[in-house]
């Protein structure tokens, strides 16, 4: 953990470089620390995830959505961080707030050609089971 799960709709697939967006939110995370200066995520457990949806509907892309002025072609990016226990409020802020402007400087180009809506979310514990077993953080000690 921490875990940041990125879902979006299988039409920005052709427009935008989901790696690259991954890559960047996990630099992201990277680089946060808490208010004793201490990394809030460990580099070995932090991972960012992107999964396309091959279906799905947003907002009103049928006839109604285009004669109001919609190009029924909407695009959605759900961010869901899912971190242990035991941040401040004002980390969870300062990460959140972190996260969706980088999202936001990815997506930049695009917004002038589609609309696309953004969520962000972050949750934590508490966990019902919680077992974990990997070898990367011994990488990064």
């Amino acid at each position: 953990m921490p875990h940041l799960v990125i879902l979006y709709t299988g039409n920005l697939e052709k427009e935008t470089d989901m790696t690259a967006l991954c890559r960047s939110l996990a630099d992201v995370m990277l680089v946060q620390h808490d208010e004793n200066d201490k990394p809030v995520f460990p580099t070995g457990g932090t991972r960012v995830l992107a999964y396309p949806a091959a279906h799905y509907a947003v907002a009103d892309d049928g006839a109604a959505g285009r004669a109001a002025g919609g190009s029924g072609d909407y695009a959605f990016v759900y961010l869901n961080l899912r971190m242990g226990r035991g941040r401040s409020q004002a980390v969870h802020k300062r990460v959140g707030d972190a996260l969706l402007m980088a999202t936001k400087a990815h997506f930049q180009p695009l917004f002038p050609q589609r609309h696309i809506g953004v969520t962000l979310q972050i949750d934590e514990g508490p966990e019902v089971f919680d077992a974990k077993h990997s070898n990367l953080h011994p990488l990064f000690k």
